[in-house]
């Protein structure tokens, strides 16, 4: 079907996987404003890059979809622990902006921790920081810590467990209070806080949803990570097994797993020489992005789109857990 025009004046009755239109080149780069969630495809149409207002007769070929995914957590309310920066800072940014309040658990209110609750006010929903050092044995702090929670948001129907560490030395050096530091912070804390939150939940019949944050080195190992990569392993398992006892109380626990990405935690290795150089040519996608690309993957996990999702780990590794090994040294 040919319009003339162009894709802003388009209503719902025009939303189409391929619609045959004449609109200006300088609309191609603004489909996403038909208001729905669309991915662009292609543009047949003749010298189109060097055309700024004259209109062509061109195919666009998108893919939409029903559910608006700007706002799917609208009225929702978020515990996100580890909250306040990297991937958990992210993760509370994306969550705001599709409309639900946030509670975050950090270690310090720090200037950090500011900016992270600013930002998600800025999207206009309510932002409030819990100060915890989850680092602890959980008997130490849980049950002052759901007091805490249930006091400042007794509504609470998400929760993302992304606190983590990584702390560790080679394997032969390793001593007990390190290797449990690790596993409180990763595995002990999303276990326990999971179940408090859970059981409420299963009492009141909410139909909470739980996210972790787990990693690529649940899947893979690296050298001097042993701690580590076993407590990624345990959450990785924690999810299967969660979802088996919570899923007939309507209560659906997955995980996102990142590859590597850029954080003020892995920031200072990347940045070492030409470390993230290797790590691009590791990676199928060639990229080591910034925090904020794990963030989607959340919101999704979180949102009624993925109902029937229901103990999966998500790999948000650009291709690397798919990888056997990179290309060889001398294309370094």
């Amino acid at each position: 079907m040919c319009r003339q025009g162009s894709l802003h004046s388009f209503d719902g009755a025009d939303k189409m996987t391929a619609l045959q239109i004449a609109l200006d080149a300088s609309d191609v780069n603004h489909i996403d404003n038909w208001g729905v969630e669309s991915r662009y495809i292609g543009v047949r149409g003749n010298h189109l890059p060097h055309m700024k207002s004259v209109h062509l007769e061109v195919t666009v070929l998108v893919e939409t979809h029903t559910v608006n995914f700007m706002k799917q957590l609208q009225g929702r309310k978020a515990l996100i622990t580890g909250g306040t920066q990297g991937i958990g800072g992210e993760i509370a940014v994306a969550v705001s902006k599709a409309g639900a309040d946030v509670l975050l658990v950090g270690l310090d209110d720090d200037d950090q921790a500011q900016r992270t609750l600013q930002r998600c006010r800025e999207e206009g929903v309510s932002a409030t920081l819990l100060c915890c050092d989850l680092s602890r044995a959980p008997g130490e702090y849980m049950d002052s810590l759901v007091n805490d929670i249930v006091l400042a948001m007794p509504d609470v129907d998400l929760l993302v467990n992304n606190a983590g560490t990584y702390c560790d030395v080679p394997y032969f050096e390793m001593d007990f209070d390190r290797y449990m530091k690790t596993m409180h912070l990763n595995v002990s804390a999303g276990y326990f806080l999971t179940q408090a939150i859970s059981r409420r939940w299963a009492a009141d019949g909410i139909t909470g949803r739980v996210v972790f944050t787990g990693s690529i080195n649940g899947l893979l190992s690296e050298l001097d990570h042993t701690a580590y990569d076993t407590s990624k392993g345990a959450v990785a398992a924690m999810v299967r097994s969660f979802c088996v006892s919570l899923a007939p109380h309507g209560i659906r626990v997955n995980a996102m797993a990142p590859g590597l990405v850029w954080t003020p935690l892995t920031g200072p290795a990347i940045d070492q020489g030409n470390m993230r150089r290797w790590m691009e040519l590791h990676t199928p996608n060639g990229q080591v992005p910034p925090a904020n690309a794990c963030a989607g993957t959340v919101v999704f996990l979180l949102s009624d789109a993925a109902e029937h999702v229901h103990g999966q780990t998500i790999y948000v590794d650009g291709g690397m857990s798919a990888w056997q090994q990179p290309n060889a040294p001398d294309q370094f």
